[in-house]
């Protein structure tokens, strides 16, 4: 049960960042940037070494758990792409904010936190070491997911009701997501493939999302500080967990 109690911690990091991040923007960017080091700090000491740990045990070539990599890096990029198309080509000719586009957004988050906690479900599987650090950086990265999925309720005309309902289930869904991975267990080269797609979701959130959101109104050489903490905490974490 211990990945189900370790998501179940993600749920109070989703609700904070949702009720108190919309506070404290001017300070926001400081934990975003801690977060993206985390986040590269899990691939590169944690999720890296276990893929070629079982590669070296079953013999395989490393191809395929790279093409896992970059699937799941392109997988997350187009879902939140197409998601978000519609809303970005009416913007570039007059402001529209519509609910159901803030719906969607939402729901895009609900479902990247359930996989959230089938992938600390899933990193237990492989070892309790990839397990606590996976699950470190999903606790970490779900308060921002907590305050976007807020944002995108209340900026697309949502009323705050609906907005804190939506918060609720974002931060219930990694705790399903755990308890889903009781049921199933996968085998050594499906944890390749696994980790894999993992490693490539986390490399995107923390690139593509969380960096870039890091610096967009506060960029400083203290907030690229944070971000080089957070990659060499996830190091000394990696080596005592």
């Amino acid at each position: 049960m211990t990945p189900v109690l370790l998501a179940a911690a993600t749920f109070l990091s989703t609700l904070i960042g949702g009720l108190v991040g919309l506070k404290n923007k001017d300070r926001l960017h400081r934990y975003l940037g801690f977060t993206a080091g985390v986040l590269l700090g899990v691939v590169a000491f944690e999720l890296l070494p276990e893929i070629f740990s079982l590669l070296g045990e079953q013999h395989r070539t490393p191809e395929v758990a790279m093409i896992a990599l970059v699937c799941g890096f392109l997988a997350f990029h187009i879902i939140e792409k197409s998601i978000l198309i519609h809303h970005t080509n009416e913007a570039e000719y007059e402001v529209h904010k519509h609910p159901h586009v803030g719906i969607a957004s939402a729901v895009t988050l609900i479902g990247h936190s359930f996989l959230d906690g089938i992938g600390i479900g899933l990193g237990f599987q492989a070892s309790t070491t990839v397990g606590i650090t996976v699950a470190i950086a999903v606790i970490a990265h779900d308060f921002s997911d907590g305050l976007n999925t807020v944002n995108l309720m209340l900026i697309n005309k949502n009323k705050s009701r609906r907005a804190f309902m939506f918060l609720l289930a974002d931060a219930v869904a990694p705790v399903f997501g755990a308890l889903s991975t009781l049921l199933f267990t996968v085998s050594g080269g499906g944890l390749i493939l696994y980790l894999g797609f993992f490693a490539g979701f986390l490399l995107y959130i923390g690139a593509s999302e969380i960096l870039p959101e890091a610096h967009s109104r506060h960029s400083s050489y203290r907030t690229i500080g944070l971000t080089v903490l957070g990659a060499a905490f996830m190091f000394a974490v990696s080596r005592f967990a």
